[in-house]
């Protein structure tokens, strides 16, 4: 390699002469190979799913320039053949779900060979010669996320700035750096994989919503997990933001080593101190971005504007959107506007039916036990349908907390245990319905079938004013695709109910 890497923070350096291994044919390492083909380093892609929609994605990636794409068991066992990239490998790009301790990744590591993520090279090549460069704000969290980033995308927008959420919201952050006009500002949402193999970033405001236990088997621990969330703060510019309801968090603000200047702003569901937004009576306000903080507040939006009930994670998260971009200077006015055209993603304490007086949720995107606490705060009484992987949570603090909210637990997923065992050592009087496929012949890794069932058992055993709630507390990918198919599942099952009901409107 004749270039150094360290030279390389434009998207108009000289990347021609870079031998570089892409892990992952997936959105992200799709998105990586082809801007470093466009750029015109040597790529290799590797992969161990050689399926049909792989190969696709091969075919169309050697068109773009890519030397080789390598598929199957074997391809990830460790490192190509640095012949097959021109006789030296400088690089590793990873995809984010790749954990550390993958073949190709501890070989590339015992080598000394340089691992970056897809954020890591998005930073390096956002400025292009004659193309706006974007400015930055960035968040993580176990949850909320997408709601926030979401949010943040519509306040910005409201003010008039071209403004796109991306990175773990869907969107490769990598696809908006190449859109020909480029933006304004990028909302990246980033998820603990990234920020694993993040090493440098200067957002101008960041953020960690909440901490929480999650993806410790990828992680090899809590430790691990907190400080790769906590890497997210490191050089920020204007606004390290932090949860005052969360001490973790105003910690790693306080041992980050952040731009000079950069200013901690907390953000509360209480009434805000200085430096904070918050809440006074049923508004959210802003104690933060204004001179004369100590003693006055602006007024950013009322909780009609986010809904009528205004969940309290709700208004935490919109108050986490408007810290983001106030920091980069969105008007309270515009804050109002974005909640107000806010469309709320699907998935996430989603009501889907109401019918004989019970209301259905939809929260499939409760993926853990700190997203599903949010969905069993706002309810009561609940019949909830909970299982899964668990990922190595503990599901102790949650039904301690919202026992008296239930009225029936439905068991899905292949999981079930930890969950069994906290509602007997917590709530032993709530029934547990685990066995409602005994006398049927349904495959229980049939997502589909399976959720047919726990519809009409949970239709059976709801009566007026209950909830049946759909946040499972746990991934989903022993019974489903993902957790967007997992919530599909569940409403295409109601909605089959109501038609073998003859039910008016279906």
């Amino acid at each position: 390699m004749s270039t150094n890497l360290d030279t390389l923070t434009t998207w108009d350096a000289d990347w021609s002469q870079l031998s570089v291994v892409v892990t992952g044919l997936g959105v992200t390492g799709f998105s990586v190979a082809d801007t470093l083909a466009e750029l015109g380093a040597a790529v290799v892609v590797v992969d161990g799913k050689d399926n049909e929609h792989n190969r696709q994605a091969a075919d169309t990636l050697k068109i773009v320039g890519v030397k080789d794409v390598l598929l199957g068991d074997d391809a990830v066992q460790g490192l190509p053949d640095a012949q097959a990239i021109g006789g030296t490998i400088d690089l590793v790009i990873t995809s984010p779900g790749w954990r550390p301790d993958n073949s190709v990744l501890v070989a590339a590591q015992a080598a000394g060979i340089p691992i970056w993520g897809d954020v890591e090279f998005a930073w390096r090549v956002r400025k292009r010669e004659g193309k706006r460069t974007a400015q930055w704000v960035v968040l993580t969290g176990t949850n909320g996320k997408t709601t926030v980033a979401t949010m943040a995308q519509s306040m910005a927008r409201a003010q008039g700035l071209d403004a796109v959420a991306v990175g773990n919201v869907g969107t490769p952050i990598l696809d908006a750096i190449r859109y020909p006009d480029g933006f304004d500002l990028l909302i990246v949402e980033l998820s603990s994989f990234q920020l694993h193999w993040l090493h440098h970033m200067e957002p101008e405001a960041s953020v960690v919503l909440n901490l929480a236990e999650d993806h410790l088997d990828w992680h090899g621990g809590f430790d691990n997990y907190a400080a790769a969330k906590a890497k997210i703060y490191e050089n920020t510019r204007i606004a390290a933001i932090y949860n005052d309801e969360e001490p973790s968090t105003m910690r790693m603000v306080e041992e980050a080593d952040v731009i000079e200047g950069c200013r901690a702003i907390g953000i509360t569901t209480d009434t805000p101190q200085r430096s904070m937004l918050g809440v006074v009576d049923d508004l959210l306000v802003d104690r933060a971005y204004l001179e004369n903080r100590a003693t006055q507040a602006l007024e950013l939006a009322h909780f009609a504007d986010i809904g009528t009930p205004a969940p309290k994670h709700m208004v935490f998260n919109a108050l986490a959107a408007a810290a983001l971009v106030r920091a980069v200077g969105v008007e309270p006015a515009a804050v109002q506007t974005g909640l107000r055209n806010y469309e709320p993603e699907p998935h996430r304490i989603q009501a889907v039916a109401h019918f004989q007086d019970v209301l259905w949720v939809n929260d499939s995107k409760g993926t853990n036990p700190h997203a599903t606490d949010a969905a069993l705060a706002t309810y009561d009484p609940i019949i909830w349908i909970a299982g899964g992987l668990s990922k190595g949570a503990s599901y102790d603090q949650l039904v301690q907390t919202h026992k008296s909210h239930l009225k029936a637990v439905i068991l899905i997923g292949t999981d079930q245990q930890p969950i069994i065992d906290a509602l007997q050592r917590h709530a032993p009087e709530v029934p547990i319905h685990a066995d409602y496929l005994k006398d049927t012949t349904v495959d229980f890794a049939d997502g589909a079938a399976v959720m047919h069932h726990v519809v009409r058992l949970a239709h059976h055993l709801a009566q007026p004013h209950d909830t049946v709630l759909l946040s499972p507390a746990a991934a989903s990918m022993d019974q489903f695709e993902n957790y967007n198919v997992r919530g599909e599942k569940f409403t295409e099952a109601i909605a089959q109910l109501l038609s073998d009901m003859n039910y008016p409107g279906h």
